[in-house]
This record gives C-alpha cells, sequence and structure tokens, in this order.
C-alpha cells in the first residue's frame, strides 16, 4: 500500500485547480505570455522630440481646435496640454538665462579623463612634498 503526505496531496489538488482554469471567486489567472500586455506595450508610439514640438507648435498656431490636431495626431489632449507646458516652460527656463542641459556622452568621457588626469598631478605634487618635508627634516637634523 502505498501512503502519501496530506500536505502534498492537498498541495497538488491546489496545482490542479490553478491549472485547470478554473477560477475562484475575486481571483484571475494572469495573462498568458505574448497577449495583452506585450501587444500594448507594442503598439505604443513614442514620440521623437521634434514631433512633439511640431504638434505643439501646430497647436499654439490655432489653425485648428485642440481636439481636431490630436484626432489627427492620434493623441490624447492630456498629452498634448503636458507636452505644451513643458515647451513653454523650457521656454521660459532658457529665456531666463538657465542653460542647464545633460552632458552628452562624449562630453563626459572627456570630463572624466581630465579628471583622471588632474587627480595624478595632484598625486604627483603632494609625493614630492612629501618627499621635501622629509629632506627638510633630515637635513635639519644634521644641521643641529
Amino acid at each position: 500500500m502505498v501512503t502519501r503526505n496530506p500536505a502534498c496531496a492537498a498541495s497538488a489538488v491546489s496545482r490542479n485547480f490553478w491549472s485547470s482554469g478554473s477560477r475562484q471567486a475575486g481571483r484571475t489567472a494572469l495573462p498568458a505570455p505574448g497577449t495583452g500586455e506585450s501587444i500594448r506595450r507594442a503598439t505604443r508610439r513614442q514620440f521623437s522630440a521634434e514631433e512633439k514640438i511640431r504638434i505643439v507648435l501646430s497647436g499654439l498656431r490655432g489653425e485648428d481646435s485642440i481636439a481636431e490636431l490630436c484626432r489627427r495626431e492620434g493623441i490624447v489632449q492630456n498629452l498634448y496640454y503636458r507636452w505644451s507646458k513643458e515647451f513653454l516652460e523650457a521656454g521660459k527656463k532658457r529665456l531666463a538665462g538657465d542653460t542647464a542641459r545633460a552632458a552628452t556622452s562624449d562630453e563626459v568621457k572627456d570630463l572624466r579623463r581630465e579628471a583622471g588626469a588632474l587627480k595624478e598631478v595632484v598625486a604627483e605634487l603632494m609625493l614630492e612634498n612629501r618627499l621635501l618635508k622629509k629632506s627638510m627634516i633630515g637635513a635639519g637634523e644634521d644641521g643641529a
């Protein structure tokens, strides 16, 4: 006769229940991979900065209503107004003289290279300074 562990039997029943497609009230199974969520992500459009500027400027010209512009471009009005606010804030900062911007990767590499070279110079000067101090202490003891 085969003896079974009751805990193992319960987990097997639980596994079979969830994998059989049955659902308990209030719980839903996770979507299968490759469906739903991945489709939504694959169809979400990414707009370049130039496209955003073109759309915002078109809206600011006022030739068409914002609703019509958003329908034509395939965006929601909330997104248009967010872009418009960001565009105007950036313009205001630029006119105020705040020209802080993100550094390019080439600039970062150059700055890191320069910082490394400066650290080497500081290390050499510290070493030279230490050697001079030791020579002064040694010369002072000999002369006294």
